[in-house]
């Protein structure tokens, strides 16, 4: 089939999965048209603030950062969201008599439908609008923001056909738990970056301008700004480097076309000595305590390492409850009490307890047949969390007292997390058995349908719940802030938030032990929806 006629056959393909995806439920309809009208009002806005910057002496340096971090992301895209677009994965195709050329075409075609290309579409068209002065500059304004549009969507999928082996595994799915540690991180760095800009002016983006104008995708709008101040050999230079980079991402992703049609697969298949070494590893098993304890909290471990929901929820947490006190530490406007926020992060990870187990959970439920049985499942669940907890939230006390110098307030701070996570571990406990969700196990959803108001009710009500349980602990912290004499006895907030931590853990425990035994049946109904 040549690749005129090929052409409309994906676009129809591309609008196909669309429609049908759309039909498997109203959910995941309306979360579309949310997504889609959300996405385009940004545009929009975006559109009309670019449009706002025309005549702007930082214009330039604006729109080049703003067109390079655009390509940048549809870069990263298929990384974390692999399963974003079903065509991203060329292996459907590989018993269909397809040459790589034609089929290459017809996929950059079908790769321009969708929100992703009309909200790059606007972001372009206002970078043009944003530094073109002249008839000339317009004109070479349409020829770069379709060289850029189609650099972008290049990039995508030479990304995904290079690692599409890859991403369709099982471990491949474990990139997806990196999206929160880049959200967390890139939104700390944008909220900085939006600081220092709003202190010191839009000239701070000249530097980083002036280098990335020559990188494509922004290159081809660095050209339209050289044609609109006369530099005609630039420009040229400019748009020769996006034309060149989409034919070299073309090239690319026409040879991993053919070998992909061409080569078995052989990614997911573990070598031998890869598979000894996992068979023989005991170390972590070695370290546990013996006997029921020292086997959940082993579980409960290679949860965190192994299933990618636990880990990526663990990993945005740590990432976040790092980031936030040190940045604002960073920035010299942060408090030692910020780094209680990880305490806080780490410890939601208490709630929802069996939502991880999934289906599996009825092994579990096997083993409990007392409360006992139960107690000693949930404490070793939060044995398992204060490993990684205690210490974790203990560093990030410590760093961010040694980045703000204030080590009078240390010991303060770390009572408050301890009790914080305390408060947390025991309300966990509790929200665990008394509502418990499922968690899908494919895509990226944490909540299975229908189980949303479970899912606000077990994290907003126990944080609520911790909140509430800490109280004591805040107001003798605020009493010895103000008293007179406070400071010399502030040091007694680390040992008495300890132990009041430590007491609300054992005592929520307690409580919910009961109330899971008794509840088995309900629990494993709840979280096997998924």
């Amino acid at each position: 089939m040549s690749a005129g006629a090929l052409t409309p056959v994906f676009i129809r393909l591309k609008l196909s999965l669309l429609r049908n995806g759309l039909r498997q439920s109203g959910g995941r309809k309306a979360a579309y048209v949310t997504s889609a009208v959300f996405a385009l009002l940004f545009a929009a806005l975006q559109l009309i603030g670019l449009i706002a910057l025309r005549g702007h002496a930082h214009a330039a340096s604006v729109v080049v950062l703003a067109v390079a971090v655009l390509g940048l992301g549809w870069a990263v895209m298929p990384l974390f969201f692999p399963s974003g677009d079903e065509t991203l994965d060329p292996t459907r195709l590989v018993m269909l008599p397809l040459r790589p050329r034609p089929l290459v075409r017809a996929l950059l075609t079908a790769s321009l439908v969708g929100i992703g290309p009309l909200f790059t579409l606007c972001l372009l068209a206002g970078s043009v609008i944003a530094v073109a002065r002249g008839g000339a500059a317009f004109a070479v304004g349409v020829v770069a923001v379709v060289l850029a549009l189609l650099v972008c969507v290049a990039l995508a999928r030479a990304v995904a056909a290079a690692n599409v082996r890859l991403l369709t595994s099982r471990k491949g799915r474990d990139l997806a738990v990196l999206s929160g540690l880049v959200i967390a991180i890139g939104a700390q760095i944008v909220n900085f970056g939006a600081q220092r800009i709003g202190a010191s002016g839009l000239g701070e983006l000249d530097p980083a301008g002036d280098v990335l104008q020559w990188v494509p995708p922004a290159s081809a709008i660095g050209a339209v700004h050289a044609v609109s101040e006369g530099s005609y050999g630039r420009a040229v230079a400019q748009l020769a480097l996006s034309a060149g980079a989409l034919a070299a991402l073309l090239a690319v992703w026409s040879r991993h076309l053919t070998r992909l049609m061409t080569s078995p697969d052989g990614s997911t298949l573990p070598t031998a000595d890869t598979a000894a070494r996992e068979r023989s590893s005991t170390g972590l098993a070695a370290l546990l305590p013996p006997g029921r304890t020292g086997t959940v909290m082993e579980r409960s471990l290679r949860y965190v390492w192994r299933d990618p929901k636990t880990k990526a929820a663990w990993v945005t947490s740590l990432a976040i409850g790092l980031i936030v006190p040190v940045f604002n530490a960073w920035q010299g406007t942060g408090s030692v009490y910020f780094a209680c926020f990880a305490a806080g992060m780490l410890g939601i990870q208490m709630y929802n307890q069996f939502g991880q187990d999934s289906s599996a959970f009825w092994m579990v439920a096997t083993t409990i047949s007392s409360t006992r049985d139960a107690y000693v499942e949930l404490r070793a669940r939060a044995y398992a969390l204060l490993l990684i907890t205690l210490p974790y939230a203990a560093l990030v006390t410590v760093l961010t007292a040694a980045m703000l110098g204030d080590w009078p307030r240390l010991p303060e701070a770390l009572g408050l997390s301890f009790a914080l996570l305390g408060a947390m571990l025991a309300t966990g406990a509790w929200t665990s058995a008394r509502f418990p969700y499922s968690i899908p196990q494919e895509g990226y959803k944490n909540v299975a349908p229908g189980q949303t108001g479970l899912a606000w009710i077990s994290v907003f009500g126990g944080m609520i719940g911790a909140a509430l349980l800490c109280a004591p602990v805040i107001a003798l912290a605020i009493w010895l802030n103000v008293s007179a004499d406070g400071d010399d006895f502030a040091w007694l907030l680390l040992p008495v938030g300890t132990l009041y931590g430590a007491v609300l853990t054992a005592a929520g425990l307690r409580l919910a032990a009961p109330r899971t035994a008794r509840r088995l049946p309900e629990i494993l109904q709840a979280v096997s929806k998924g």
